[in-house]
């Protein structure tokens, strides 16, 4: 155990009680809880706050105690996903910020990369900035691609740069240079003179922040990273005093957008890196059950209040990308790669002027929240939808936080339907049936930028609207199976307990591929690692196996794109040319079907990944018994245009080997499981639900 202030980290040679992690989404907040003694974990959920945020945490704090005699005291790990940065950026609410750029450069945000988001749209337009032009300050001074010094930084210019933003109210100043990624002396400069006269002014440096080749795609990132530092910084502070007042032990640790996590200190210096925490947590749970039950390709689903995220992984192992938006505005640091859709449970169906009937983007969030949750909600919403036919049994909901009431969900979706000319139930069954079309259109887009065939992948269904919705979305992609997991709606709080800490590091080196230029990278590699171990064992104050994980950015001389290449620090150290040229002439070929051997190769950037191993949970496997499952009951639905029968079971009550068919409806704390009528399904011994068309079941025997 590894002190840090008053909080503690334990790596793998203690022993913990009870790990805690939290995501917060628009209608839940989820609560996982892994004993270490028992080798359970304990699930909860209890409304989100959006008004007062933090407060949250604390109400399921005190029902942990309560309902399950989880004491505070006993949480020796707590970790938490937060939508607070991402939040900030959407709604606008973040920073005053004037932008310092080299003189003659003050368009870079204006120019961005020339690029319309949506090319087949005659009325899309780039997003405004988060600096408007008036804000751009030039200052004397120039960098070359080298890092050497062409003109000297003018102090005089800087001063009257800051004089300036002072005038126009501003609170954060953000400095992006000319090839600063080269060299960070002259950003490093402007902060000193900042900090000597005007120490009350928030600095945010691209050099600091991720120092990379490109102006536009340093400098956005930049941006955004200091359009939500103090918002952030705010937030987590109030985190931190929240956990003191519970008396909560732990180091608090918050997710990143890596799939990691990190210590909620350092998420008040980067915020840039734990912006998409929430949605990068689900993938991560995710991957771990499609490692558990032995898949190579699947799909991770996750469908909460407000969005549905999708994300492909293969062999365990998520994708990873830049560029991911965040609002409107790519952001460069290393994430998961998510594609999020705007339908969630809690999406608002409407008439558009043409009469067209939509879905979302608008989502009525946890207040009100569906019109079904009986909490002042008046606007139809695909959870009320679901309630409407009937697959949603009437009683409580996310562990009692909710009591279901499917007569207001029938008074919202009547004037939907006399505007349709359908009955209720037809009106409700397409308000699905649009949902769907859009998760199966942005997701077939998704496996087609992969050269995937979605017929060998099964989905992994989870979030509080997952369940609800697999079937549908897997009898559209025609997916080889769907699996439910043993507590779907809480998946993303489980990726955060078992979230390494991890920090990614990178240098721009612009080298060849030769013996000459790998000479010169050897002592950036060095470098890089010390920065890494120096992050985990100090600043993190792990204690704990790590891995290092070396890839480079590399491409054929003359392209202007690169391509993130795995290579070995052995090679790197022996300058084996051939071996590093090979790794990347075998990755080119895999992502374009050809390569040429005989080119010559350019190494961009060099990555580093650290990645802290934390102790997993280890959970038990039931022998299977091929049976009958016992349906405590049968309820009429309305499914595929008509009314049906269909068994309802008791998700606690199923056990490893029963087997079950559709149509049925599958009941448990936190979400509910519909099999369509032609879907067919078991239960695994971990507890997951694996359901199959009855074709391909048939299929397949």
């Amino acid at each position: 155990e590894i002190e840090a202030g008053s909080k503690h980290y334990c790596g793998e040679s203690v022993i913990m009680a009870y790990r805690v992690a939290v995501d917060i989404g628009g209608t839940f907040t989820d609560f996982c809880v892994f004993d270490d003694e028992t080798r359970k974990i304990e699930t909860l959920k209890v409304l989100s706050t959006p008004d007062k945020p933090g407060s949250e945490i604390i109400s399921g704090l005190k029902e942990l105690a309560s309902s399950k005699g989880i004491k505070a005291s006993s949480i020796t790990w707590f970790s938490h996903g937060t939508t607070v940065g991402i939040n900030t950026v959407i709604q606008r609410r973040g920073a005053r910020l004037a932008l310092i750029v080299t003189a003659g450069f003050e368009d870079v945000l204006e120019l961005a990369r020339l690029k319309v988001p949506d090319p087949y749209n005659i009325f899309s337009h780039r997003p405004t900035p988060l600096v408007p032009r008036e804000r751009v300050y030039g200052i004397t001074e120039r960098m070359l691609k080298d890092g050497s010094i062409d003109t000297p930084l003018d102090r005089a210019s800087v001063e009257q740069a800051v004089r300036a933003a002072q005038r126009d109210g501003v609170d954060t100043i953000v400095v992006a240079l000319l090839h600063s990624y080269a060299n960070p002396e002259h950003e490093r400069q402007v902060r000193t003179f900042i900090n000597e006269s005007h120490d009350d002014m928030e600095v945010t440096l691209s050099s600091d922040v991720w120092p990379v080749i490109r102006e536009y795609e340093r400098t956005v990132t930049a941006t955004v990273a200091g359009y939500v530092q103090r918002r952030v910084a705010h937030y987590l502070s109030a985190f931190q005093q929240a956990l003191d007042e519970a008396e909560v032990p732990a180091l608090p640790l918050i997710g990143k957008s890596n799939g990691g996590v990190m210590s909620a200190e350092a998420g008040k210096k980067d915020p840039i890196s734990m912006l998409l925490s929430g949605t990068a947590a689900g993938v991560i749970g995710a991957a771990d059950i499609a490692r558990r039950v032995g898949r190579d390709e699947v799909l991770s689903f996750d469908v909460g209040g407000t969005s549905a995220d999708v994300a492909v992984i293969r062999d365990g192992s998520a994708a990873y990308g830049s560029g991911e938006l965040v609002g409107e505005f790519p952001i460069f640091v290393p994430t998961v790669s998510v594609t999020s859709i705007g339908e969630g449970g809690g999406s608002i169906a409407w008439i558009d002027d043409f009469g067209v009937l939509k879905v979302g983007p608008e989502s009525a969030g946890s207040s009100p929240g569906p019109a079904c949750y009986d909490r002042g909600g008046s606007r139809p919403t695909i959870t009320d939808a679901f309630a409407t036919l009937g697959v949603l049994s009437a009683g409580k909901l996310g562990y009692g936080a909710v009591e279901l009431k499917p007569e207001k969900a029938r008074d919202t979706l009547k004037p939907l339907a006399e505007q349709l000319d359908l009955s209720i139930e037809q009106a409700a069954e397409s308000v699905i049936q649009i949902a769907v079309s859009g998760m199966f259109l942005e997701t077939s887009k998704l496996m087609s930028r992969q050269g995937a065939d979605p017929r060998s992948f099964s989905l992994v269904a989870f979030g509080g609207a997952g369940p609800m919705t697999a079937c549908h979305l897997g009898r559209e992609l025609g997916l080889a199976e769907v699996i439910i997991p043993p507590t779907p709606g809480v998946l993303s709080a489980y990726g955060g307990l078992i979230a390494d800490i991890r920090n990614d590091f990178i240098r721009t080196v612009m080298i060849e591929v030769s013996s000459i230029g790998l000479e010169t990278l050897q002592p950036v590699a060095d470098e890089l690692e010390a920065e890494a171990r120096n992050w985990l064992f100090l600043e993190q104050a792990f204690d704990g196996d790590a891995q290092l994980i070396w890839t480079a950015d590399m491409r054929y001389h003359g392209q202007s794109y690169e391509i993130e290449t795995a290579i070995d620090r052995q090679a790197l150290d022996a300058a084996d040319i051939n071996a590093i040229a090979t790794a990347f002439h075998h990755a080119h070929h895999r992502v374009y079907d050809h390569s040429d051997p005989d080119a010559a190769v350019q190494i961009v950037n060099l990555r580093l990944v650290v990645a802290g191993t934390v102790p997993k949970p280890t959970l038990p496997l039931s022998e299977e018994k091929p049976g009958r499952a016992n349906a405590a009951g049968e309820t009429r639905v309305w499914l595929d245009g008509t009314w049906q029968q269909a068994a309802i079971y008791d998700r606690e009550h199923l056990s490893a080997g029963d087997r079950f068919s559709g149509p049925a409806i599958i009941g448990q704390d936190d979400t509910t499981t519909i099999v369509l009528p032609d879907f067919e399904g078991r239960v695994d011994g971990a507890g997951n639900l694996i359901l199959h068309s009855r074709e391909k079941s048939d299929a397949n025997r």
